[in-house]
């Protein structure tokens, strides 16, 4: 009886918010070196091009109006291509355990018994407010940040979020995926108690060509979200880090082409 074939690796790699230059080394080098590659939207064509001439490639992004590919079968994708391929990167924008679904596809890998390992990268929640100048924390605005999805489906088979609870509990809040429900959880977080006032912003394609940034309060944010045309992906963060904000020390943002355009 023949042995069974060894099964390739999958890395689960964070791309970062959208700067090629914040690619960690180690994700560069594991894209310089990848036999396949199956990659999110968020995921700027320069990080892209970095694979070998030859490398398999697949798209499985997930954006908002756009045709999405089912996470079972990227799944699938991902456990097929490690019977073929001896180093498939599993790339996504952001960090993989970060609201990427990293930690599923880890899961769904390792119960088949295909090797996997996580690659952290930078994410958008701390990248995109530090390219408009404002940090996630400071000793003058609180002790504490909470990084949350405002983006609810009921197929996410899981509570959603308690918005009321929030404005009581953390002196920050980075939302991710939040601007379509924006109007509802500024509500939702003011009727908990968070005041109207309490500094505001959204940073829209954070990182990369087109960036731009919205600062207001939380009583305002929807409405002048809304007049100036916002539009996803965007960062939403409250709280009084944002009055903190050093426009001077915020980096120019990356002039790269996405797979989809914003």
């Amino acid at each position: 009886m023949s042995a069974p074939a060894q099964l390739g690796t999958v890395y689960l790699v964070g791309a970062g918010p959208g700067d090629p230059e914040l690619l960690t080394l180690k994700a560069h080098r594991l894209l310089r070196q990848c036999d396949a590659l199956v990659y999110d939207s968020l995921v700027p064509q320069a990080v892209l091009n970095l694979v070998p001439q030859g490398c398999e490639l697949h798209f499985v992004g997930k954006r908002r109006g756009h045709h999405s590919v089912p996470q079972p079968s990227t799944n699938a994708v991902l456990v097929e291509l490690a019977s073929r391929h001896r180093l498939i990167v599993r790339l996504k924008g952001g960090d993989p355990f970060l609201f990427g679904r990293g930690g599923e596809e880890a899961a769904h890998l390792a119960a088949r018994g295909v090797p996997v390992q996580v690659v952290p990268g930078v994410t958008a929640g701390i990248a995109a407010p530090a390219y408009a100048g404002i940090p996630v924390t400071h000793r003058r605005a609180g002790s504490s940040v909470t990084f949350v999805t405002g983006h609810e489906e009921i197929d996410k088979g899981r509570p959603g979020v308690n918005w009321r609870g929030l404005a009581q509990t953390s002196d920050g809040l980075v939302i991710y995926m939040g601007l379509h429900n924006l109007r509802r959880i500024a509500e939702e977080l003011m009727a908990g108690g968070l005041a109207a006032d309490t500094p505001a912003a959204v940073i829209q394609q954070g990182t990369v060509r087109g960036q731009r940034q919205l600062i207001s309060v939380l009583g305002e944010l929807a409405d002048r979200a809304e007049e100036q045309d916002f539009a996803s992906p965007s960062i939403v963060v409250l709280g009084e880090v944002v009055a903190q904000r050093v426009p001077v020390c915020a980096p120019e943002p990356a002039d790269v082409e996405m797979p989809i355009p914003f």
